[in-house]
């Protein structure tokens, strides 16, 4: 706990449970542990909404945050807003969207204004959105190519900071239950790869289940597991289909509760594309669970895998150089193992809860700092 506390107003034009929502939530949770108010606004009624009251935070009232809603929507939002940060004393008004980015700036008062960019495609070019990026008072990036592409759009570089992914890192902890999952799918003894991404467009599952293709030749008991659902998945079954590979590739659809035990009953995890979130969640809950990573450099993989310590990196998007890497692994069960383990130490090094709230903290002081300054006094 800190000795400071901050009331800390996180807004996140999002309903779904992808993206920014669940590092949102990691984040809001290691800041009230240590010892700091978060004040949650969402947009509810869907997953996101579930998934924040189960960790214990109630979404705020009366707040939209639809971005394409009518403007006499947003002017509640915006009314609500300011209501809240004067009545609540909000010290850090947190945006992790473009339109919660605009409204946290028009209501900010003299809290902090910080905005947490979760992809490259979310940092936008020219004017407006770089004279708003001018008025805020820190920004944070998760991978190298969104802070570059920041500072290209007029970020600050003083107010500029990388952090560190995070993920529940302690629900993958205790392994097991890998065994009841092969049991259930019928995956037999031999190497069973997986990916957990949405069946969508730009992830990838068209070159991993080639390259998966190319290692079955080699190791016909070789399984490969679909996690997920989305608009593709008619398409992907079609792939499989021609290529004979019906029975050895399967989609499970999306897996929750048992998302640690799915896990466990992988040998290797794959990810080929990264979604909207590009510190990549499904690869450090891998990595959490013990899963050596074999993955394209996108998004933040090529700061989060070490290669030959953590898992293995491609760089192009042939089959034939997935497929290299991961029938280095399945040959090789034992470095497969090493890795695995090396990527657990890992993720408990670096994307723990407490430290990523710890990383985002120091940056809240920063822009406490610069706040003050702004308004023409000392901060605190």
């Amino acid at each position: 706990m800190t000795s400071d506390r901050l009331v800390v107003l996180q807004l996140i034009a999002n309903r779904w449970w992808t993206g920014s929502a669940d590092p949102v939530i990691q984040l809001s949770r290691g800041l009230r542990e240590r010892g700091h108010r978060v004040l949650l606004g969402l947009i509810r009624g869907d997953r996101f909404e579930d998934k924040a009251r189960e960790s214990g935070f109630s979404p705020i009232d009366g707040l939209s945050l639809e971005a394409k809603g009518n403007p006499l929507g947003i002017a509640r939002d915006l009314r609500r807003l300011r209501e809240l940060v004067q009545t609540e004393s909000v010290d850090v008004v947190h945006a992790h969207h473009s339109h919660d980015h605009w409204l946290g700036w028009l209501c900010r008062g003299r809290a902090a204004l910080v905005r947490s960019f979760h992809s490259a495609r979310a940092v936008r070019q020219g004017w407006p959105s770089s004279a708003l990026y001018r008025r805020t008072d820190a920004s944070i990036a998760v991978s190298d190519e969104i802070q570059a592409r920041c500072l290209s759009s007029g970020v600050a570089a003083e107010r500029m900071a990388q952090v560190d992914g995070v993920t529940d890192v302690g629900r993958f902890a205790g392994g097991g239950g890998g065994d009841a999952i092969r049991k259930e799918l019928a995956l037999g003894s031999g190497p069973v790869l997986g990916c957990v991404a949405r069946l969508a467009a730009r992830r990838g599952h068209e070159t991993l289940i080639r390259a998966f293709a190319l290692v079955h030749e080699r190791h016909p008991d070789a399984r490969l597991l679909l996690i997920g659902k989305g608009e593709l998945r008619q398409r992907l079954e079609s792939l499989r289909h021609d290529l004979g590979l019906d029975e050895q590739v399967l989609m499970t659809g999306y897996r929750d509760t048992d998302l640690p035990a799915v896990l466990d009953a992988m040998d290797a995890f794959v990810l080929v594309g990264a979604g909207s979130d590009e510190s990549c969640r499904a690869v450090l809950e891998a990595m959490a669970a013990a899963r050596p990573v074999v993955a394209r450099r996108v998004g933040a993989l090529g700061q989060t895998v070490l290669p030959g310590v953590t898992g293995l990196l491609v760089d192009d998007e042939r089959p034939e150089s997935l497929a290299r890497a991961l029938e280095t692994l399945v040959a090789n069960p034992e470095q497969a193992r090493m890795l695995g383990r090396a990527g657990r130490q890992r993720a408990l090094s670096l994307f723990t809860p407490e430290r990523h709230a710890g990383q985002v903290e120091a940056v809240y002081r920063q822009a406490l700092a610069h706040a003050g300054s702004r308004q023409g006094k000392r901060p605190g």
